[in-house]
C-alpha cells in the first residue's frame, strides 16, 4: 500500500499519459489534442493557456470527467478514469472535482446557501448537516450576510464567490475553474483571484483555464498549449513590483 500511494504521489493528483480526442464529422477525423502527457501535483496552481483552437477547453473538459479520451491514459486522485462508464464518471466528478465556471450556473430558484449545498444532496448528506457545511463555506469567500439572497439579487462578483463556495463544499481534490473573471470587471476580477489565492493558500489544488496573461499572473505554474500539444509549461517567476502595480485595481 506505501508502494502505491508513493506511486500516486510522485504521479501527482492528475496524471496524464499520451492523452489523445479526435471528433469525428462522418468518416472524417478531427484531432483537437495529440498526445497530451503531465502531472499535476497537490497544492499546485496551474493556469492552462492557449489561443482559440488550440484544445485547452477540450483538455479541461476531459480532466473535469465530463469527457473521455479517445486513447491515453488519465489517472485522478489514484483512480484510472480514462474508460470509466457515465454513471462512475459523474461519481468521480461529484467527490474529487469542483467546477467554478464563467457563467455561474447558479439555479435562480435557489438562494446562495441553497446553490452551495446542492452537490451535498447528490452524496445523500443530511439535511441539517450540507447546509452547516455551505454556511461554513459561504464565510470562507466572505459572503454569509447574503446566504438567503438568490443569484438576481446578487452581484456578478458575489454570484462567482457563490460558485467558488459551491465547489468547495465537497472538499474535492481539485478546484478547476474555466474562465472564472470572464464575465467580470478588472477590480471584481482581482477580488476573485485573491479569494482563489487564499484557496490555494489553505491547501487546494487549483487548475483554471484563463486567455488573460494578468490572470495567469496569479498561477504558480503556466501550462500553454498550442495546436493540440503542450508548447511549454514552466514555473511562474515571481511578479514583479511593475506587474504586481498592474493587478492592482
Amino acid at each position: 500500500m506505501s508502494d502505491l500511494m508513493e506511486n500516486i504521489s510522485q504521479q501527482g493528483i492528475i496524471h496524464l499519459e499520451g492523452i489523445y480526442k479526435s471528433y469525428f464529422l462522418g468518416k472524417q477525423e478531427l484531432p483537437v489534442l495529440k498526445g497530451i502527457s503531465l502531472d499535476v501535483y497537490k497544492n499546485d496552481f496551474v493556469a492552462l493557456m492557449g489561443p482559440s483552437g488550440s484544445g485547452k477547453s477540450t483538455l479541461m473538459n476531459i480532466l473535469g470527467c465530463l469527457d473521455s479520451p479517445t486513447r491515453g491514459k488519465y489517472v485522478l486522485n489514484g483512480q484510472d478514469v480514462s474508460r470509466m462508464p457515465d454513471d462512475d464518471l459523474a461519481g468521480v466528478r461529484n467527490k474529487e472535482i469542483g467546477f467554478v465556471f464563467q457563467q455561474f450556473n447558479l439555479l435562480p430558484r435557489l438562494n446562495a446557501l441553497e446553490n452551495v449545498a446542492l452537490p451535498l444532496i447528490y452524496n445523500g448528506t443530511p439535511k441539517k448537516e450540507r447546509l452547516e457545511k455551505a454556511a461554513s463555506v459561504l464565510e470562507k469567500v466572505k459572503l454569509l450576510d447574503r446566504m438567503h439572497h438568490k443569484p438576481n439579487e446578487l452581484s456578478g462578483g458575489q454570484c462567482q464567490r457563490v460558485a467558488i463556495a459551491r465547489a468547495l463544499v465537497n472538499d474535492p481534490a481539485i478546484i478547476l475553474a474555466d474562465e472564472p473573471t470572464g464575465n467580470l470587471d478588472s477590480k471584481t476580477s482581482y477580488e476573485i483571484m485573491d479569494i482563489l489565492c487564499q484557496i490555494h493558500t489553505d491547501g487546494n489544488t487549483v487548475m483554471l483555464v484563463t486567455h488573460e496573461e494578468d490572470i495567469s499572473l496569479f498561477a504558480h505554474r503556466i501550462i500553454r498549449l498550442k495546436d493540440g500539444v503542450v508548447e511549454t509549461d514552466r514555473i511562474n517567476e515571481a511578479p514583479t513590483d511593475k506587474q504586481l502595480q498592474k493587478l492592482t485595481p
